[in-house]
């Protein structure tokens, strides 16, 4: 089989979406991407990123795939969980702390930066709207990320959170006071939900 139609049969496998990173996994010359670029069979929308024409760009996911440490925050995260209307103008994403972001910044995504050993508290996957998934933090976590930035933060946005994530059945204001206790905002957190519940 050509390197041609090893990058056709894996590109149906993933999607649509490739990467360049897939293909050396797969042992396929990065030369085919460009053939491919060529012919109009696919379109580089990112460095490394490539997708062919039926396919709606994927920016969150294509962020997401190039950049395997980051996990969308903050607003970004409210939106994914669906404590807000608001779609994010830019991505909020956190990393660990010395994590060169560097890159992710001058993109337009809003860094925020955590301790390693509470980097993955909280991690799950969530749905774009395009369908692909991606590394987000669930509600109790996204709570607490949003009430400790609070100062950076629009008060209505986190005002309609917390009042969604209550009226939510799948809340766990047990797991939510144990990190608030974990990132110390306990004190700041316990008066919001007084007032709510």
């Amino acid at each position: 089989m050509t390197g041609s139609k090893k990058l056709e049969e894996l590109i149906e496998k993933s999607g649509g979406v490739i990467t360049t990173k897939l293909v050396e996994t797969h042992n396929i010359h990065r030369q085919y991407l460009g053939e491919l670029v060529k012919e109009g069979k696919l379109e580089r929308v990112a460095y490394g990123v490539y997708i062919t024409p039926d396919v709606w760009e994927d920016k969150m996911y294509n962020y997401q795939i190039r950049k395997g440490k980051m996990i969308y925050s903050h607003e970004t995260a409210l939106y994914l969980l669906d404590l807000t209307d608001r779609d994010p103008l830019s991505y909020s994403i956190t990393v660990p702390y010395g994590y060169n972001a560097s890159r992710l910044k001058k993109e337009g995504l809003i860094i925020h930066s955590v301790k390693k050993e509470l980097f993955n508290l909280g991690m799950c996957m969530k749905k774009t709207i395009f369908g692909n998934e991606v590394k987000t933090y669930n509600m109790e976590r996204t709570i607490c990320d949003v009430v400790r930035d609070r100062n950076n933060q629009d008060v209505a946005v986190v005002s309609e959170a917390l009042k969604r994530y209550i009226n939510r059945k799948d809340k766990d204001i047990n797991k939510l006071m144990n990190y608030a206790r974990l990132f110390r905002i306990e004190n700041v957190l316990r008066p919001y939900l007084e007032v709510l519940l």
